[in-house]
């Protein structure tokens, strides 16, 4: 939580897989939100002092038994709390309200009538189209309570109460398939919460120097640098904070793409003065990682690993005291259950938690409450080259978890000459700047094939790019035709092994961005 003096907005998780994302509308607003766990109670926040508080949806009924619930008197506090699908249905019953299942559940893009004028709906015009998810509705409203809209099949779709400052919707502002969302938070942060909107990045970047000069004092920090936005963007806040008191190593683990390595310690040298160590660790971690097909199981090894050679490197760097990640929101969201919500792990990061205390060091985490746009936008702030801020993400275990199934150095070549081509196509193409990461997969599958007049049984490479903002949702980029042609004719006609090229079109969710 940043302790400061900038406005917060606090959202209380039951559980919804768009928690994620009403932080971020309310964070495109230029107001600071963070996801907590529905179990705070109303003194912990009375302490946090918030602007505001946004209950999230949720999977449960609110009348269900074991239903995740919130401290009532959180309604007492007289913050302005909204109610979002679940949020607005607990709300409601907390105050009064029925909430029952509904009649006809309602999915998808639904014609919704605002009703009147008010601060809440301002703006909008009568009809709007939102995205409903619910099976349960508010079925009664006490004399309390005023009906703001409606829709075919849900007589009280927006509601507020008349004497507390509580609003509820039974839809999803939140998601860009309610078209008018984004005004209707809007709305609810300047209108109702009398947000001054001072959330921003040069703010950020003041109050991060002076937190990590606070922290460490006259400490020296060692940051695990990987080549890509986040770890650059931790470097370089960092030494702006303590200059030459910061040194960066980085582990070569075998994994990388084609030259990654030369262009991580080129790009580190033309832009940073601070003290670099390069390890090649290649045999190491494949040696590791021989016969290992599961995805976790991966990840872990790698992470244990790297822990190894990062310790063994940093214990040569004398007075160190702290350890720098580029630990960014969506690893910490992702990793574990919601702030002791009611969501699930969805897959380990290695960046998180996942160094032991045998380091001995204190952790230095400047990133750990911003979205990767926040990120890039830090960078452009603090100078780092337009190449390296708007590269596109590439996992910490690398290319161990674009190859599905078992790892070897000749499935590493397959899949990095694959990956080359998909990079070179797009870019040649005008798209890199527009998908926000574009990949190839090596498939544990062969195809048949003819190649010349012979028939071949080899491997399947999947071509993988997506459009995004925060990262904990993607749509499937739509590659132009022609591209993808270019893609596929290159990759079986340049790489040997591959006979089959084919594109995922899935969306986050329910698919993740990477397949492992």
């Amino acid at each position: 939580m940043l302790e400061n003096n900038i406005e917060k907005v606090l959202i209380l998780d039951f559980g919804s897989q768009y928690a994620q994302l009403i932080a971020r509308r309310v964070r495109e607003n230029h107001v600071y939100s963070e996801i907590v766990s529905h179990l705070i109670t109303a003194e912990q926040i009375k302490k946090i002092k918030p602007k505001g508080i946004i209950l999230s949806g949720g999977p449960a009924s609110v009348y269900s038994k074991n239903a995740p619930g919130c401290d009532e008197e959180i309604m007492k506090l007289g913050v302005p709390v909204l109610g979002i699908c679940y949020g607005m249905q607990l709300g409601c019953m907390m105050l009064g309200s029925k909430v029952s299942p509904s009649a006809a559940r309602e999915y998808g893009r639904t014609l919704c009538a605002i009703s009147g004028e008010n601060r809440f709906l301002k703006t909008l015009p009568q009809e709007i189209t939102v995205w409903m998810s619910h099976g349960d509705i508010v079925t009664e409203l006490p004399a309390e309570f005023e009906s703001l809209a409606h829709t075919k099949n849900c007589p009280y779709t927006a509601v507020k109460h008349k004497n507390r400052d509580f609003y509820g919707v039974q839809f999803h502002p939140e998601v860009t398939h309610t078209p008018n969302g984004s005004q209707i938070i809007r709305n609810f942060l300047y209108e109702i919460c009398h947000c001054s909107g001072n959330w921003k990045m040069d703010s950020f970047i003041e109050k991060s120097v002076n937190d990590i000069n606070r922290q460490v004092g006259n400490g020296r920090v060692v940051c695990g640098l990987s080549g890509g936005v986040d770890s650059a963007v931790t470097a370089a806040l960092i030494h702006k904070a303590i200059g030459n008191r910061l040194s960066c190593i980085f582990v070569d683990n075998g994994l990388l793409r084609n030259f990654e390595a030369e262009e991580v310690v080129k790009t580190f040298k033309e832009n940073f003065s601070a003290d670099l160590h390069v390890v090649r660790a290649q045999d190491r971690f494949l040696g590791k990682l021989k016969g290992v097909s599961d995805p976790e199981k991966k990840r872990k090894i790698i992470g244990h690993e790297f822990i190894k050679v990062f310790k063994n490197e940093a214990q040569k760097i004398s007075d160190v005291q702290f350890l720098a990640q580029g630990t960014l929101y969506p690893d910490v969201i992702e990793s574990i259950p919601a702030h002791g919500g009611p969501t699930v792990t969805i897959k380990s990061h290695h960046n998180v938690g996942g160094l032991p205390e045998e380091l001995g060091f204190e952790l230095v985490e400047p990133l750990r409450f911003l979205f990767k746009d926040e990120v890039r936008k830090i960078g452009e702030e603090l100078g780092l080259p337009k190449e390296l801020v708007g590269r596109h993400p590439f996992p910490g275990p690398g290319l161990a978890i674009r190859i599905i199934g078992e790892i070897s150095g000749q499935r590493l070549e397959v899949l990095r000459k694959a990956d080359k081509i998909v990079i070179e196509e797009i870019c040649k193409a005008g798209l890199y700047n527009k998908i926000a990461q574009c990949f190839a997969v090596l498939l544990p599958l062969s195809t048949v094939g003819v190649m010349g007049d012979e028939r071949s049984y080899e491997n399947v490479i999947a071509v993988r790019a997506v459009e995004t903002t925060d990262f904990m949702t993607a749509d499937w980029y739509r590659i132009p035709n022609e591209t993808l042609g270019s893609i596929s004719h290159r990759i079986i006609n340049e790489v040997k092994g591959v006979n089959r090229v084919v594109y995922d079109i899935s969306t986050k969710p329910p698919s993740t961005i990477e397949w492992e």
